[in-house]
């Protein structure tokens, strides 16, 4: 019963989830390519990093290697979420975006760590820095990640995931142009301190696009309310539904990256709601607040048995 159910679930899946599968399939060979070609050029950029003594270069790299953790996220929770639910894992498989992003922003924090560390040591003691070595890297950078974003600019008004992915890409070739410069007037003026403040810059970069997103994964781990979410309005919303006098044991969180639940008791005295009153409160939830479960608990509110989740 189990594993015809199972099939059967994965048969409608495709049957009615054909279109939205459909944009995610046609970025298959976009992300496969960045992510090749970034993750190959960001080990040879580390490695000539090294080579040149330059922490300018290497933050590149650490930089590139956060875009590179975020395509393979994007492109995962791309697919995670065309994935149809079984009977055991009712809500997908959504959950491990977060966990991945999490610890996508963990690894980026302890990268920051050693440039940050690199880069204090080599402007107490100035060191010499093959300047003709990093302009070459990172021109190539550029290059890379110009050609990679160009990818993903066709579906970046549709999906977020897509969008991001873009940004990156757009963003890192930036940083790279910065190093290129950096290297140019290094190699014109001898001024050796500028390769590590650039490293250092480019620290803070990194840090403030890893801050937000270890804050909201760490959110939506704790099952907060997500941030894209009135809590505020729902609540007021949920009152005045008619024959509603209050509410309580009110729960919102967010089941992946992009989709919320809510669970919520209703004290009605003196009225019931009808599947119609359901099918407009689930409906009003979904548009004004991006809520997809909606899970209402009716009561009457009487004395002598009284809700023991009022809170």
């Amino acid at each position: 019963m189990g594993h015809h159910h199972h099939g059967h679930s994965h048969g409608h899946d495709h049957g009615h989830g054909h279109s939205h599968a459909h944009a995610p399939e046609s970025f298959n060979l976009a992300f496969a390519l960045a992510v090749g070609l970034n993750l190959a050029f960001t080990v040879t950029e580390a490695v000539y990093a090294i080579f040149a003594n330059s922490m300018s270069l290497l933050a590149d790299a650490g930089h590139n290697l956060g875009d590179v953790l975020g395509l393979l996220l994007a492109w995962g929770a791309s697919w995670l979420l065309t994935r149809a639910t079984t009977e055991k894992y009712s809500y997908g498989f959504k959950r491990p975006t977060i966990l991945a992003a999490i610890a996508n922003a963990l690894l980026l924090l302890m990268t920051s760590a050693i440039i940050v560390y690199g880069s204090i040591e080599k402007l107490v003691y100035p060191h010499v820095v093959n300047e003709k070595i990093v302009i070459v890297v990172a021109a190539i950078g550029i290059f890379i990640n110009g050609a990679t974003a160009l990818m993903f600019m066709s579906g970046r008004k549709h999906d977020l995931n897509i969008k991001a992915a873009f940004m990156h890409l757009a963003a890192d070739a930036l940083i790279s142009l910065g190093v290129v410069i950096a290297g140019i007037v290094i190699l014109y003026t001898g001024w050796m301190w500028l390769d590590p403040v650039v490293g250092l810059l480019i620290v803070v970069a990194i840090l403030m696009g890893t801050w937000g997103l270890l804050r909201d994964s760490i959110d939506l781990i704790m099952d907060a309310v997500p941030h894209w979410v009135d809590q505020d309005g729902v609540r007021g919303y949920l009152t005045t539904i008619a024959g509603v006098e209050k509410v309580h044991d009110l729960h919102i969180w967010g089941m992946s990256t992009q989709a919320a639940a809510l669970t919520a008791h209703l004290v009605m005295p003196r009225s019931q709601l009808e599947d119609a009153d359901y099918k407009r409160i689930r409906h009003d939830l979904k548009e004004k607040f991006r809520i997809e479960h909606v899970t209402l608990q009716v009561e009457k509110g009487s004395d002598e048995h009284p809700c023991e989740q009022v809170c």
